[in-house]
């Protein structure tokens, strides 16, 4: 290496000879610590997923492959969607996501099953399994426990100020015939954790006729009671307006009363079935993951 000119000797006595490099030696352009190449996230990327501080998956892409190798741990203790732990999945490394929000949660699962299918085998540590774990969590911060619950059925939570949500705070929205053409219909989710009574689906039966919503559904953490189910009852059924030849002609109860128990145990919203297939668009689809192809950024060593 001398010999060749790649050894700097040191001028006092006693220190360490370096390694001498040329930027010729390099393949392209050395990474600097500020990168104007990675634009942000337009309005129109597919992988938009309208969360307020989501960054681009090539952003992450370039931290992840050269600081890291295949088979490394990868930590983000403010995750947010997901596009850290998203593109660590694809990258073939292991990681933890850390978020406070059940909100994030809920995105971050829908995010990795968007992209992957059901190849990611993951915990989730912290979230309620069971109805006390959910009544603990209602009684801590309702409107944690109301996060929660939307993303057991797959609703999209309404993003407001609290107090100003309008009657409505959660939705879902779907095509209502098997072709996806026309406007969609909504569903419109209310979650309470406390104390119900029959004026609450009152109460939902005017919000849905004020945003002509096909269905709302009450999810609450104590049972309904007679009345309210009596209620519930008399607000009749909605009906798809087309089906086509491979789904069955079926009608829906327009007010849908769900206990953290019923969700828990399996039950869920009933709409059609085509919609959950083809139309759903409550919460914006992460695009199918690409198989990764190996190309790792090498790490620089700094000899000293």
């Amino acid at each position: 290496m001398d010999s060749i000119g790649r050894i700097e000797w040191p001028k006092k006595k006693g220190g360490t000879p370096s390694f001498k490099q040329y930027l010729d030696d390099l393949k392209g352009v050395s990474l600097q610590d500020i990168w104007t190449d990675i634009p942000p996230i337009s309005s129109r990327a597919k992988e938009r997923l309208g969360y307020p501080t989501q960054k681009p998956e090539a952003l992450l892409e370039r931290i992840i492959q050269s600081s890291s190798n295949e088979g490394d741990r990868i930590l983000d203790p403010f995750c947010g969607c997901g596009t850290t732990i998203s593109v660590a999945q694809r990258l073939n490394r292991s990681w933890i996501g850390i978020d406070i929000t059940h909100l994030a949660i809920a995105l971050l699962k829908h995010r990795l099953r968007s992209a992957f299918g059901d190849s990611v085998n993951y915990k989730v540590i912290g979230e309620p399994v069971s109805l006390p774990d959910a009544k603990i969590l209602a009684k801590q911060d309702p409107y944690q426990f109301q996060w929660w619950a939307l993303g057991l059925v797959g609703a999209r939570p309404i993003e407001q100020k609290k107090g100003a949500d309008k009657g409505i705070d959660g939705r879902i929205y779907f095509f209502p015939q098997a072709r996806v053409k026309g406007k969609p219909e909504q569903i419109i989710f209310s979650v309470k954790a406390g104390y119900v009574t029959v004026s609450h689906i009152r109460d939902l039966v005017g919000v849905i006729n004020r945003e002509k919503a096909a269905i709302g559904v009450f999810i609450s953490l104590n049972k309904p009671t007679k009345h309210m189910r009596r209620e519930a009852a008399s607000a009749e059924f909605y009906e798809s307006p087309e089906l086509g030849p491979e789904f069955e002609h079926k009608k829906y109860p327009r007010i849908q009363l769900l206990t953290i128990e019923n969700i828990l145990n399996g039950l869920q919203v009933e709409y059609p079935s085509f919609a959950r297939w083809r139309g759903d668009i409550t919460i914006k689809k992460a695009p199918k993951a690409k198989k990764h192809e190996k190309s790792q950024i090498k790490k620089l060593d700094r000899y000293n």
